[in-house]
């Protein structure tokens, strides 16, 4: 995160947005709809851990990172602090992970909020490149920020290429429309390039057999 920013006033606004019941759901329940039952689920850069939370309540096991104190205070106060961790997005490594306490492999990592624009563009490379050594077998990357400012989808482009992972869709809010260049807002999409196994339940295929 950049230094010299009102992290206080932010947190302190979040909270308020908490407090009085404002839906800020809207990421959470498009994660629901685009993974499979019971995902895991990190979300890097949660702020005061409202996806972690809306996750968790849909049975996700979801966990959040987030380098900023004065977020995860409220993260804490809010929600089970056991859910959190202050970490940057750079130490979104097995590894560290792994010693932070967390699982090292994910079936969707969420990047919410505008946190691309909080990191420079070689800085944006190596998290994509790490995200896809997180993800699972058909794990995905959620994406989701202003178009026109440092991190938006030209830079996310170019970030993703030579990874383990490629765009798979792209969309103009969290409500699934039509992404065009004019689009203020974007909703990328990313897929490992790894097909996940079948499912041994419908999943809401019922194929027809002769």
């Amino acid at each position: 995160m950049s230094p010299g920013r009102d992290y206080e006033s932010y947190a302190a606004k979040m909270r308020h947005h908490a407090d009085a019941g404002t839906d800020m759901e809207v990421d959470v329940r498009f994660i629901d709809m685009m993974s499979k039952r019971c995902a895991r689920v990190l979300d890097i850069g949660c702020g005061i851990g409202n996806a972690v939370n809306g996750l968790r309540a849909r049975g996700h096991a979801a966990y959040g990172i987030d380098p900023t104190p004065e977020v995860l205070e409220v993260a804490g106060d809010l929600y089970d602090r056991t859910w959190f961790r202050q970490m940057a997005a750079a130490d979104a490594t097995p590894e560290l992970l792994a010693l932070n306490g967390l699982p090292q492999a994910y079936d969707v990592v969420l990047m919410s909020g505008n946190v691309p624009a909080f990191l420079s563009a070689n800085d944006l490379r190596s998290t994509f490149d790490q995200v896809g050594e997180l993800l699972e077998a058909g794990g995905i990357l959620i994406v989701g920020t202003t178009t026109a400012i440092q991190g938006g989808p030209v830079d996310q482009d170019n970030a993703v290429a030579g990874s383990s992972m490629t765009l798979s869709h792209r969309f103009s809010d969290w409500h699934l429309s039509p992404f065009h260049d004019e689009s203020p807002w974007s909703v990328s999409v990313f897929s490992a390039n790894r097909l996940r196994e079948s499912t041994e339940v419908p999943d809401g295929m019922f194929i027809l057999q002769g």
